[in-house]
């Protein structure tokens, strides 16, 4: 369980690096996907708790 969640968080962090400079790109694209970004960052945040906690158990 640990191993899967840990992809899934390698995966994520990946699509983040690559997707959040796009959405900063242009400042119309950054008024438009504001909100997403915070909502997975905030996704992000949470997979990070709950896998340590997994891990740690």
């Amino acid at each position: 369980m640990v191993t899967f969640l840990v992809l899934v968080l390698v995966l994520f962090s990946f699509a983040l690096v690559i997707g959040v400079p796009v959405a900063l790109a242009t400042p119309e694209e950054w008024e438009n996907s504001k909100s997403s970004v915070f909502n997975l960052a905030s996704a992000w945040c949470l997979l990070v708790i709950v896998t340590g906690i997994v891990a740690s158990a």
